[in-house]
């Protein structure tokens, strides 16, 4: 469990009443006094007000190494937890990592706890030997204690990027691989390295033996965990068709945390960086139907409209990351101010066994992909 230290003074009620003008006045001086001392850190998928602000934008992964090369003693997270404790695993002893607000979490890395992958392993050790057959993958959406688990047995982590390196990396030692917490990304890049989707089935923690007979968990090659993403599971094949109808000469573009048929559909299909990058390096005049993030989407939107590129989110209904959203500008101007009055809140801070054994799983993917 992630140690927090919040402070019991500067209290946020306060902010919860000013304007995004004091809001922004507030954020800028706090910048401006603590100088160098601090690095705000801002994800692709982060709403525009506080996104202007970061020093670092990126993936999570991206920004965590990035922010560890820093001299900063404060690292200010405008992610979700999960994201927080990879920057704190990473980071330098001499470097403190906040979260503005405890609430940013994340409904994918929620659905795979602990307690249901320990249950899960104990299961599979009624039928086979998971120490000598089973590779424990989790995806980086996932908390610091299940990166811990994969690096006390043998597992490593991916993200959605170097997700078929892993892959061929696991298999190379062992026969099985158990993939949590999102099976779309697991399906996906198993269908990549032409695994028979008959071979990769689905393992629902609420249910005995994650729901599977004895003879499907020795026949599975990968075991998908019920995970997913829901702002990716908005997006669906038919938004896909009728977009083409009207767009014979565009491009679809999609993140692998999307369903199998969606990814099928689409054109293209990688990591935020990856879809970033693609669309940035097509020709001018291009149309693009995007299957991520809203926020992010309407950034590229923007960014390429005056190179005649149209950018456009994949579903008819808006769709964001809620969680990510709670990073607003009154959490982050308390945040900053706290640290300009010498105070810490929100301090992520990962247990040292525990970020001993995450660490292992995390060097073990850097190492290789």
């Amino acid at each position: 469990m992630t140690q927090v230290t919040v402070s019991t003074t500067g209290a946020f009620e306060s902010y919860k009443k000013m304007t995004p003008e004091e809001c922004e006045s507030r954020i800028v001086a706090a910048k401006k006094t603590l100088g160098d001392r601090l690095t705000i850190l801002g994800h692709h998928y982060q709403r525009a007000d506080v996104y202007r602000h970061a020093d670092l934008v990126g993936d999570s992964l991206g920004l965590s190494k990035l922010a560890s090369r820093t001299q900063a003693e404060y690292l200010v997270f405008c992610g979700v937890h999960f994201m927080a404790e990879v920057a704190d695993i990473l980071s330098k002893p001499t470097q403190t990592v906040i979260l503005p607000d405890m609430s940013a979490g994340c409904s994918m890395a929620d659905m795979a706890n602990l307690n249901k992958v320990e249950r899960a392993w104990r299961e599979l050790s009624e039928i086979i030997d998971p120490e000598e057959q089973v590779t424990p993958i989790t995806y980086i959406n996932s908390a610091a204690d299940l990166k811990a688990f994969c690096g006390e047995h043998g597992g490593v982590v991916c993200t959605s990027t170097n997700a078929k390196q892993v892959l061929q990396w696991a298999f190379a030692r062992r026969s099985k691989v158990l993939f949590f917490p999102d099976q779309h990304l697991g399906r996906w890049t198993g269908y990549m390295l032409d695994i028979p989707l008959a071979e990769m089935l689905v393992w629902d923690p609420d249910l005995p033996m994650g729901g599977l007979t004895a003879q499907q968990i020795k026949m599975a090659k990968v075991l998908l965990w019920k995970g997913h993403c829901s702002v990716h599971q908005m997006f669906q094949a038919a938004h896909i068709l009728r977009w083409r109808q009207q767009n014979a000469t565009g491009a679809v573009i999609s993140h692998p945390e999307c369903n199998f048929e969606v990814c099928k559909l689409s054109d293209y299909v990688g990591s935020t960086d990856y879809i970033i990058k693609t669309i940035a390096a097509s020709a001018p005049g291009t149309r693009w139907l995007v299957g991520t993030e809203l926020n992010l989407v309407n950034r590229l939107a923007e960014e390429f409209k005056s190179q005649g590129k149209v950018v456009q989110f994949m579903s008819p209904t808006v769709c964001m990351c809620s969680t990510m959203a709670r990073i607003d500008t009154q959490h982050l101007a308390w945040a900053l101010d706290n640290l300009t009055e010498g105070r810490v809140v929100n301090q992520i801070k990962v247990p040292h066994k525990e970020a001993e054994l995450a660490r292992i799983t995390l060097d073990r993917m850097l190492a290789f992909s």
